[in-house]
């Protein structure tokens, strides 16, 4: 993974609602609604479209629509990736 990347998830994964969203999509097998986002976080509607768009910016949530709703499933496969990628850090 390039490091541009890394930074990118570092970011996004840097702020609490953003990780409090990973780990209720987690909880609820790796997929949830956005409604379901909205009622698990003490925020207003702009402000989980912003951590929205930021997860998914840097690949770990993939947004799916179905009919007028979203749902977004956590990107697992990148999550890992990026904690072996840091892990070689300590490693090294």
């Amino acid at each position: 993974m390039e490091l541009k990347q890394l930074e990118k998830i570092a970011k996004a994964l840097g702020d609490i609602n953003r990780l409090k969203i990973l780990e209720d999509m987690a909880d609820h097998g790796g997929s949830i609604q956005c409604s379901q986002i909205m009622s698990g976080l003490d925020l207003a509607q702009p402000s989980v479209s912003h951590h929205i768009k930021a997860l998914t910016e840097a690949g770990l949530i993939e947004p799916e629509k179905e009919g007028r709703c979203y749902s977004y499933i956590l990107n697992k496969i990148l999550l890992k990736e990026y904690v072996k990628d840091i892990a070689a850090f300590a490693a090294k």
